[in-house]
Protein backbone atom coordinates (compact mmCIF):
# COMPACT_ATOMS: atom_id res chain seq x y z
CA UNK A 1 0.00 0.00 0.00
CA UNK A 2 1.54 3.41 -1.26
CA UNK A 3 2.07 6.03 1.69
CA UNK A 4 -0.76 8.38 0.26
CA UNK A 5 -3.49 5.56 0.26
CA UNK A 6 -1.84 4.54 3.98
CA UNK A 7 -2.76 7.91 5.15
CA UNK A 8 -6.23 7.89 3.77
CA UNK A 9 -6.94 4.82 5.52
CA UNK A 10 -5.50 6.09 8.82
CA UNK A 11 -7.85 9.56 8.69
CA UNK A 12 -10.96 6.76 8.21
CA UNK A 13 -10.10 5.45 11.95
CA UNK A 14 -11.12 8.34 12.84
CA UNK A 15 -14.38 9.26 14.97
CA UNK A 16 -18.06 9.74 12.07
CA UNK A 17 -18.78 12.86 14.08
CA UNK A 18 -14.96 14.40 13.76
CA UNK A 19 -14.89 17.45 11.29
CA UNK A 20 -11.08 16.00 10.87
CA UNK A 21 -11.82 12.75 9.24
CA UNK A 22 -11.02 13.88 5.16
CA UNK A 23 -7.86 16.09 4.08
CA UNK A 24 -7.96 19.57 5.54
CA UNK A 25 -9.08 22.01 3.29
CA UNK A 26 -6.55 24.98 2.73
CA UNK A 27 -8.39 26.76 0.61
CA UNK A 28 -10.85 27.66 2.92
CA UNK A 29 -8.68 27.72 5.63
CA UNK A 30 -6.61 30.20 3.93
CA UNK A 31 -10.01 32.34 3.17
CA UNK A 32 -10.80 32.08 6.66
CA UNK A 33 -7.07 32.37 8.44
CA UNK A 34 -4.87 34.36 5.40
CA UNK A 35 -2.24 34.17 8.01
CA UNK A 36 -1.54 30.57 7.19
CA UNK A 37 -0.40 31.52 3.38
CA UNK A 38 3.20 31.42 3.58
CA UNK A 39 2.98 28.08 5.41
CA UNK A 40 1.11 25.92 2.18
CA UNK A 41 3.41 24.33 0.18
CA UNK A 42 3.09 20.91 -1.93
CA UNK A 43 3.62 17.61 -0.47
CA UNK A 44 5.58 14.72 -2.26
CA UNK A 45 1.87 13.97 -3.69
CA UNK A 46 1.51 17.58 -5.12
CA UNK A 47 -1.20 18.24 -2.79
CA UNK A 48 -1.34 21.26 -0.61
CA UNK A 49 -0.28 21.12 2.87
CA UNK A 50 2.36 22.16 5.71
CA UNK A 51 6.04 21.39 6.81
CA UNK A 52 4.76 19.59 10.32
CA UNK A 53 8.42 19.93 11.62
CA UNK A 54 8.10 23.36 11.26
CA UNK A 55 6.28 24.94 14.82
CA UNK A 56 5.15 28.01 13.50
CA UNK A 57 3.47 26.07 10.42
CA UNK A 58 1.92 23.68 12.88
CA UNK A 59 0.75 26.89 15.23
CA UNK A 60 -0.45 28.68 11.89
CA UNK A 61 -2.60 25.22 11.31
CA UNK A 62 -4.23 25.40 14.83
CA UNK A 63 -5.20 28.93 14.89
CA UNK A 64 -6.93 28.62 11.33
CA UNK A 65 -8.19 24.68 12.10
CA UNK A 66 -10.24 26.42 14.99
CA UNK A 67 -11.15 29.67 13.82
CA UNK A 68 -12.91 28.14 10.58
CA UNK A 69 -14.45 25.04 12.62
CA UNK A 70 -14.68 26.43 15.92
CA UNK A 71 -15.40 29.87 15.51
CA UNK A 72 -12.52 30.82 17.98
CA UNK A 73 -10.82 34.13 17.66
CA UNK A 74 -7.33 35.07 18.51
CA UNK A 75 -6.11 31.68 19.81
CA UNK A 76 -2.61 31.56 20.27
CA UNK A 77 -0.27 29.53 22.70
CA UNK A 78 3.21 30.48 24.39
CA UNK A 79 6.10 29.38 21.97
CA UNK A 80 7.81 26.56 24.39
CA UNK A 81 4.48 24.78 24.89
CA UNK A 82 2.71 22.14 23.12
CA UNK A 83 0.78 22.66 19.91
CA UNK A 84 -2.17 19.65 20.37
CA UNK A 85 -3.65 18.20 17.51
CA UNK A 86 -6.67 19.01 17.43
CA UNK A 87 -8.25 15.46 15.41
CA UNK A 88 -6.89 13.72 18.32
CA UNK A 89 -8.39 15.96 20.56
CA UNK A 90 -11.85 15.70 18.94
CA UNK A 91 -11.80 11.88 18.25
CA UNK A 92 -11.75 11.83 22.31
CA UNK A 93 -14.27 13.97 22.49
CA UNK A 94 -16.79 12.29 20.22
CA UNK A 95 -16.10 9.19 21.88
CA UNK A 96 -16.56 10.23 24.92
CA UNK A 97 -20.17 11.71 24.36
CA UNK A 98 -20.80 8.45 22.95
CA UNK A 99 -19.99 6.87 26.86
CA UNK A 100 -23.09 9.08 27.54
CA UNK A 101 -25.27 8.83 25.16
CA UNK A 102 -25.54 4.99 24.77
CA UNK A 103 -26.31 5.14 28.60
CA UNK A 104 -28.99 7.48 27.97
CA UNK A 105 -31.02 5.19 25.37
CA UNK A 106 -28.33 6.78 22.53
CA UNK A 107 -29.34 10.47 23.36
CA UNK A 108 -26.05 12.49 24.09
CA UNK A 109 -26.96 14.98 26.78
CA UNK A 110 -26.31 18.51 25.67
CA UNK A 111 -26.03 21.84 26.73
CA UNK A 112 -24.19 24.10 29.62
CA UNK A 113 -26.13 21.59 32.11
CA UNK A 114 -23.31 19.32 31.71
CA UNK A 115 -20.07 19.39 33.64
CA UNK A 116 -17.04 18.28 32.09
CA UNK A 117 -13.74 18.27 34.29
CA UNK A 118 -10.77 18.38 32.28
CA UNK A 119 -7.29 17.30 34.10
CA UNK A 120 -4.40 19.37 32.65
CA UNK A 121 -6.29 21.59 30.43
CA UNK A 122 -2.80 22.84 29.21
CA UNK A 123 -2.58 26.17 27.58
CA UNK A 124 -4.47 25.23 24.66
CA UNK A 125 -8.21 25.00 26.47
CA UNK A 126 -8.49 22.73 22.95
CA UNK A 127 -10.96 20.42 24.93
CA UNK A 128 -13.05 22.67 26.63
CA UNK A 129 -12.98 24.68 23.25
CA UNK A 130 -14.34 21.43 21.19
CA UNK A 131 -16.34 19.88 23.89
CA UNK A 132 -18.21 23.34 23.95
CA UNK A 133 -18.68 23.98 20.46
CA UNK A 134 -19.98 19.95 19.89
CA UNK A 135 -21.89 19.82 22.61
CA UNK A 136 -22.56 22.57 24.22
CA UNK A 137 -21.15 21.73 27.80
CA UNK A 138 -19.22 23.81 30.20
CA UNK A 139 -15.85 22.84 31.41
CA UNK A 140 -13.45 23.30 34.48
CA UNK A 141 -9.65 22.89 33.46
CA UNK A 142 -7.15 22.23 35.94
CA UNK A 143 -3.99 22.21 35.75
CA UNK A 144 -0.33 22.38 38.12
CA UNK A 145 0.82 25.45 35.55
CA UNK A 146 0.27 28.41 35.92
CA UNK A 147 1.80 29.89 32.51
CA UNK A 148 -0.24 27.35 30.58
CA UNK A 149 -3.42 28.76 32.86
CA UNK A 150 -2.63 32.12 32.00
CA UNK A 151 -2.22 31.53 28.43
CA UNK A 152 -5.58 29.76 28.41
CA UNK A 153 -7.26 32.88 30.48
CA UNK A 154 -6.34 35.14 27.64
CA UNK A 155 -7.82 32.54 25.04
CA UNK A 156 -11.24 32.74 27.57
CA UNK A 157 -10.89 36.57 27.19
CA UNK A 158 -10.62 37.02 23.31
CA UNK A 159 -13.31 34.80 22.94
CA UNK A 160 -16.79 35.79 24.63
CA UNK A 161 -18.69 33.02 23.47
CA UNK A 162 -16.81 30.91 25.74
CA UNK A 163 -17.32 33.37 29.04
CA UNK A 164 -18.91 31.48 31.51
CA UNK A 165 -18.70 28.18 29.67
CA UNK A 166 -14.89 27.18 30.78
CA UNK A 167 -13.50 27.97 34.24
CA UNK A 168 -9.54 27.18 35.04
CA UNK A 169 -8.57 26.24 38.13
CA UNK A 170 -4.88 26.12 39.34
CA UNK A 171 -3.79 23.04 40.88
CA UNK A 172 -1.47 23.88 43.43
CA UNK A 173 -0.49 20.30 45.01
CA UNK A 174 1.63 17.92 42.01
CA UNK A 175 0.49 15.17 43.58
CA UNK A 176 -3.03 15.81 43.82
CA UNK A 177 -5.26 15.01 40.33
CA UNK A 178 -8.87 15.73 42.00
CA UNK A 179 -7.94 16.99 45.13
CA UNK A 180 -8.53 20.76 45.30
CA UNK A 181 -10.31 20.73 41.69
CA UNK A 182 -13.65 18.82 42.78
CA UNK A 183 -15.27 21.17 45.55
CA UNK A 184 -17.61 19.91 47.85
CA UNK A 185 -21.03 19.02 46.58
CA UNK A 186 -19.81 19.95 42.99
CA UNK A 187 -20.96 17.17 40.59
CA UNK A 188 -19.28 16.30 37.10
CA UNK A 189 -20.71 14.90 34.48
CA UNK A 190 -17.23 13.26 33.22
CA UNK A 191 -14.02 14.08 33.71
CA UNK A 192 -11.24 13.61 30.68
CA UNK A 193 -7.79 13.72 31.20
CA UNK A 194 -4.46 13.47 28.26
CA UNK A 195 -1.94 12.51 30.97
CA UNK A 196 1.98 13.20 30.80
CA UNK A 197 3.24 10.01 29.06
CA UNK A 198 6.89 10.01 30.46
CA UNK A 199 8.64 9.66 33.05
CA UNK A 200 11.92 11.38 31.88
CA UNK A 201 12.82 14.32 29.48
CA UNK A 202 15.20 11.39 27.33
CA UNK A 203 11.99 9.22 27.15
CA UNK A 204 9.71 11.83 25.70
CA UNK A 205 12.24 13.05 22.98
CA UNK A 206 13.30 9.61 22.19
CA UNK A 207 9.14 8.90 21.42
CA UNK A 208 8.98 12.01 19.54
CA UNK A 209 11.98 11.44 17.22
CA UNK A 210 10.50 8.02 16.12
CA UNK A 211 7.19 9.16 16.37
CA UNK A 212 7.22 11.75 13.76
CA UNK A 213 8.52 10.36 10.79
CA UNK A 214 4.91 8.39 11.01
CA UNK A 215 2.34 10.74 10.94
CA UNK A 216 -0.47 11.28 9.24
CA UNK A 217 -1.31 14.42 7.58
CA UNK A 218 -4.07 15.22 9.76
CA UNK A 219 -2.27 14.18 13.24
CA UNK A 220 0.15 17.24 14.07
CA UNK A 221 3.37 14.92 15.68
CA UNK A 222 4.54 15.82 19.09
CA UNK A 223 6.94 18.48 19.02
CA UNK A 224 9.97 18.99 21.48
CA UNK A 225 7.80 22.02 22.55
CA UNK A 226 6.84 22.04 26.34
CA UNK A 227 8.84 19.28 27.46
CA UNK A 228 9.96 21.31 30.82
CA UNK A 229 6.39 22.20 32.23
CA UNK A 230 5.36 18.78 32.69
CA UNK A 231 2.94 18.53 29.89
CA UNK A 232 4.88 15.15 28.74
CA UNK A 233 6.34 14.06 31.38
CA UNK A 234 5.86 13.23 35.58
CA UNK A 235 7.23 11.55 38.31
CA UNK A 236 6.58 7.57 37.53
CA UNK A 237 5.75 8.52 34.04
CA UNK A 238 1.77 7.48 32.91
CA UNK A 239 1.48 4.16 34.39
CA UNK A 240 1.99 5.60 37.92
CA UNK A 241 -0.03 9.01 37.07
CA UNK A 242 -3.22 6.72 36.30
CA UNK A 243 -2.83 4.54 38.94
CA UNK A 244 -2.74 7.70 41.10
CA UNK A 245 -5.96 9.13 39.04
CA UNK A 246 -7.80 5.91 39.74
CA UNK A 247 -7.20 5.69 43.66
CA UNK A 248 -8.07 9.32 44.24
CA UNK A 249 -10.99 9.12 41.70
CA UNK A 250 -12.29 6.16 44.18
CA UNK A 251 -12.45 8.98 46.84
CA UNK A 252 -14.70 11.01 44.54
CA UNK A 253 -17.34 8.49 43.48
CA UNK A 254 -20.07 10.59 44.46
CA UNK A 255 -19.17 13.35 42.31
CA UNK A 256 -18.36 12.84 39.39
CA UNK A 257 -20.41 10.30 37.26
CA UNK A 258 -17.84 8.86 34.17
CA UNK A 259 -14.10 9.17 34.91
CA UNK A 260 -11.53 8.43 31.73
CA UNK A 261 -8.35 9.01 30.52
CA UNK A 262 -6.13 8.28 27.21
CA UNK A 263 -3.54 5.66 27.79
CA UNK A 264 -0.30 5.91 25.39
CA UNK A 265 1.27 2.46 26.56
CA UNK A 266 0.05 -0.68 25.54
CA UNK A 267 2.35 -1.64 27.89
CA UNK A 268 0.08 -0.09 30.69
CA UNK A 269 -3.19 -0.96 29.75
CA UNK A 270 -3.30 -4.02 31.45
CA UNK A 271 -2.23 -2.86 34.58
CA UNK A 272 -4.37 0.22 34.80
CA UNK A 273 -7.35 -2.36 33.79
CA UNK A 274 -6.64 -4.37 37.08
CA UNK A 275 -6.33 -1.01 38.95
CA UNK A 276 -9.68 -0.48 37.85
CA UNK A 277 -10.44 -4.01 38.73
CA UNK A 278 -8.92 -3.58 42.28
CA UNK A 279 -10.94 -0.39 42.95
CA UNK A 280 -14.23 -2.06 42.74
CA UNK A 281 -15.51 0.26 39.23
CA UNK A 282 -18.37 -1.27 38.22
CA UNK A 283 -18.62 -0.50 34.90
CA UNK A 284 -15.11 0.28 32.40
CA UNK A 285 -15.16 0.42 28.75
CA UNK A 286 -11.37 0.19 26.66
CA UNK A 287 -11.76 2.12 23.45
CA UNK A 288 -8.86 1.94 21.06
CA UNK A 289 -9.21 5.05 19.11
CA UNK A 290 -7.52 5.68 15.46
CA UNK A 291 -5.18 8.31 15.17
CA UNK A 292 -1.93 7.84 12.74
CA UNK A 293 -0.08 4.99 13.50
CA UNK A 294 -0.44 5.40 17.46
CA UNK A 295 -1.87 2.89 19.32
CA UNK A 296 -4.04 5.10 21.62
CA UNK A 297 -6.64 3.93 23.96
CA UNK A 298 -9.58 5.84 25.55
CA UNK A 299 -10.14 3.81 29.47
CA UNK A 300 -13.22 5.08 30.71
CA UNK A 301 -14.67 4.05 33.96
CA UNK A 302 -17.61 4.29 36.77
CA UNK A 303 -18.16 3.58 40.22
CA UNK A 304 -22.08 4.01 40.16
CA UNK A 305 -24.37 1.44 40.18
CA UNK A 306 -26.29 1.37 37.48
CA UNK A 307 -29.48 2.24 39.66
CA UNK A 308 -27.56 5.58 40.47
CA UNK A 309 -26.50 5.71 37.27
CA UNK A 310 -30.28 6.38 35.78
CA UNK A 311 -31.05 8.60 39.35
CA UNK A 312 -28.37 10.82 37.71
CA UNK A 313 -29.23 10.94 34.71
CA UNK A 314 -32.97 11.76 35.68
CA UNK A 315 -31.92 14.29 37.47
CA UNK A 316 -28.98 16.10 35.91
CA UNK A 317 -29.70 15.15 32.05
CA UNK A 318 -33.14 14.58 31.02
CA UNK A 319 -35.73 14.56 33.71
CA UNK A 320 -38.42 12.45 33.32
CA UNK A 321 -36.65 11.07 29.89
CA UNK A 322 -35.12 7.37 31.63
CA UNK A 323 -37.91 7.32 33.71
CA UNK A 324 -39.14 3.98 31.92
CA UNK A 325 -35.70 2.63 30.87
CA UNK A 326 -35.68 -1.38 32.05
CA UNK A 327 -33.81 -2.48 34.89
CA UNK A 328 -33.00 -5.58 33.15
CA UNK A 329 -29.97 -6.53 31.47
CA UNK A 330 -28.05 -4.30 33.95
CA UNK A 331 -24.63 -4.25 32.60
CA UNK A 332 -22.73 -2.81 35.63
CA UNK A 333 -23.12 -6.39 37.72
CA UNK A 334 -19.60 -7.12 36.86
CA UNK A 335 -16.70 -5.22 35.30
CA UNK A 336 -16.93 -4.95 31.43
CA UNK A 337 -14.14 -4.77 29.56
CA UNK A 338 -15.21 -4.55 26.02
CA UNK A 339 -12.79 -3.78 23.17
CA UNK A 340 -15.04 -1.33 21.05
CA UNK A 341 -14.57 0.17 17.58
CA UNK A 342 -16.30 2.40 15.69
Amino acid sequence: MDKKKEQTKDKFKLHPRNKHRDRYDFEQLIVCYPELVPFVTKNVHNEESIDFSNLEAVRMLNKAILKYYYDVENWDIPSDYLCPPIPGRADYIHHIADILGNHNQGKIPTGNHIKCLDIGVGASCVYPIIGNSAYGWTFVGADIDAVALESGNTILEANPKLKGQVELRWQKNIRDIYYGMIQKDELFDLSICNPPFHDTLAESETLQSSNSLQTSENENPTQKTGIHNSELCCEGGEERFLKDMIRQSKNFAASCLWFSTLILKQSHLKSVLEALQNANATEVKNIPMGQGKKAIHLVVWTFQSWEKQKEWMNARWNEGVNKEMSTSNDPVNELICSNETE
